[in-house]
């Protein structure tokens, strides 16, 4: 296999492919957009970091280009649709950087709590003062930690050897998974209220932007620390601010930004707050790092060589032609059942089961359980999920996959049902396909009829005469329109459920007031993508 280099990598972290025979390297730095197009369709694969612009272009030319590997995280220079429209396979290398992520949360925590840098710029000017830099151990301490995935597991065990109690929320990992790490899974409001430290460890997603706002530092206690060393935004910084401004938070330590540069008026402020420390983005900045995801695209090429599975792809690779024409729209269905079903279960769950039923279930559905596992988990990790590296993101998580194939079926040609085991118990999602329409037909045991939308919102209550009607009213109020409503229930004046597609997602404090108005058992807004 050729492969070209196009940018500075680790030396010693591109040695699993030097040790390769199969593999033919061809290192061509400060390419010329005329000379990398000039040369593109001659190589295989492709190795980059930020310098190379792999767009829409330099694609059309690479006419035997089977898998891009960035050396890094983020993904922004490539054009990763116009890869997968060319069935290139992309992969990064999301954990390369994990220890180095968790040591700096380590370095920024500890610097804050002893004072380690405003004492540095003390003593460096000739001062020698040491009553003002009187800090505080972490022994002793309840340290919160919000997402406990690679990086934020990491941080776990280690502020655990400084004899701390550890907490953590985190809704996708399986209280195995927590076990395992000797953490305590507790719920978001648990961490905030008992925490003396809250540390985040999750990606930016649309769930976890602005996660932290002013009413949740509200319920944290008096003279906490918070650690940012994540992703920017997942503190809301006026919030952030403003907490530390009222000394609500005593101090605070953060590597990353909304905007980086930091370019705004409260950055500036936050940045200079004098308790705050801060670095700029050096999470990953480690030689190790460096040489880490150098090894981890490595050996993602070999496996792709090899025929193995790939645990850093961010596409899909195409399957056989005549099996994916019949399985796409059951990947559609199985997708958007996932996705639902994932904002509305209990926190997690140990084991998912998908059940196909019907003349589907003659077919392989392996592709669709892996969709559907995607799309369950998409919303919840740190990495990039999709149909090639699912089942080993789950596996990562402590989840087990079932999958059930009968031909029978009561109702329906066909019938798709996923079941989470959660410690709270079980919680099933059905759907079909009506006309090559998506259709959910039954959650838990309440039988529905409704088609998943952009915004909708979930209600389960005690039907009573006129609640409806109130729950129109309150939309209204609200200046949300109802596209449509679905009802299922049990019996007649018994337990109801209702789910709602509005034209508009319903604010926080509209669904408080649904909630307190039908004295709502559940009420969840669910957002489709």
């Amino acid at each position: 296999m050729k492969v070209l280099i196009t940018d500075e990598i680790s030396q010693e972290g591109l040695q699993p492919l030097l040790d390769d025979s199969r593999m033919e390297l061809d290192i061509k730095l400060g390419l010329s957009v005329q000379e990398l197009h000039g040369i593109i369709g001659g190589y295989e694969a492709i190795i980059t970091r930020s310098g190379t612009n792999v767009d829409a272009a330099l694609l059309e030319h690479a006419r035997g280009l089977k898998i891009i590997a960035r050396a890094g995280v983020g993904i922004d220079n490539v054009d990763v649709e116009a890869a997968s429209n060319k069935g290139i396979i992309v992969v990064n290398a999301p954990f390369g950087n994990v220890n180095s992520a968790a040591e700096h949360t380590l370095a920024l925590l500890l610097s804050l709590c002893r004072k380690v840098t405003i004492a540095n710029a003390s003593l460096k000017k000739g001062e020698w003062k040491r009553s003002p830099f009187t800090g505080c151990e972490l022994k002793g301490k309840t340290i919160g930690i919000i997402g406990i995935g690679k990086v934020g597991g990491r941080v776990a065990l280690r502020v655990k050897a400084f004899e701390a109690e550890v907490i953590a929320c985190d809704p996708y990992v399986s209280e195995k998974r927590a076990e395992d790490l000797g953490v305590r899974l507790v719920s978001l409001e648990d961490i905030l209220r008992y925490s003396d430290i809250i540390s985040v460890h999750t990606p930016l997603t649309e769930e976890t932007h602005d996660m932290i706002r002013s009413e949740h530092f509200a319920r944290m206690k008096d003279g906490v620390i918070i650690v940012n060393c994540a992703r920017g935004g997942i503190y809301n910084e006026a919030a952030t601010l403003e907490a530390l401004e009222s000394e609500k938070v005593a101090g605070a330590a953060f590597d990353v930004w909304s905007i980086e540069p930091p370019n705004t008026e409260v950055l500036s402020r936050l940045i200079g707050h004098p308790r705050m420390v801060v670095t700029p983005h050096l999470g990953a900045n480690t030689v190790e790092a460096q040489r880490n995801v150098a090894v981890d695209v490595s050996r993602e090429i070999i496996n792709y060589l090899d025929g193995r599975p790939m645990e850093s792809a961010v596409n899909i690779p195409r399957f056989d032609p005549d099996l994916m024409e019949h399985m796409k729209p059951f990947m559609a269905l199985v997708s958007k059942i996932g996705e639902f079903i994932s904002q509305l279960a209990p926190p997690n769950p140990s084991k998912v089961i998908f059940t196909y039923n019907g003349k589907l279930a003659r077919y392989d559905c392996a592709p669709i359980t892996v969709c559907g596992l995607a799309a369950l988990l998409g919303r919840h990790t740190e990495q990039e999920v999709n149909m090639v590296n699912a089942r080993l993101v789950a596996k990562n998580m402590g989840i087990v996959i079932e999958e059930v194939r009968t031909t029978e079926s009561e109702s329906f040609s066909n019938l798709i049902t996923v079941t989470l085991e959660t410690p709270e118990g079980k919680r099933s999602l059905a759907g079909t396909l009506f006309e090559g329409i998506p259709k959910i037909v039954k959650m838990r045991d309440f039988l529905t009829d409704f088609t998943p939308e952009g915004h909708m919102l979930v209600i389960n209550y005690e039907d009573k005469p006129g609640l409806i009607g109130k729950i129109g009213t309150l939309l209204g109020e609200a200046g949300i329109n109802i596209g449509s409503l679905n009802l299922g229930r049990r019996a007649k004046a018994g337990e109801a459920m209702v789910v709602l597609s509005l034209d508009t997602p319903a604010a926080p404090e509209t669904i408080e007031k649904l909630a307190a108005s039908v004295e709502a058992r559940f009420i969840r807004a669910v957002h489709m993508h």
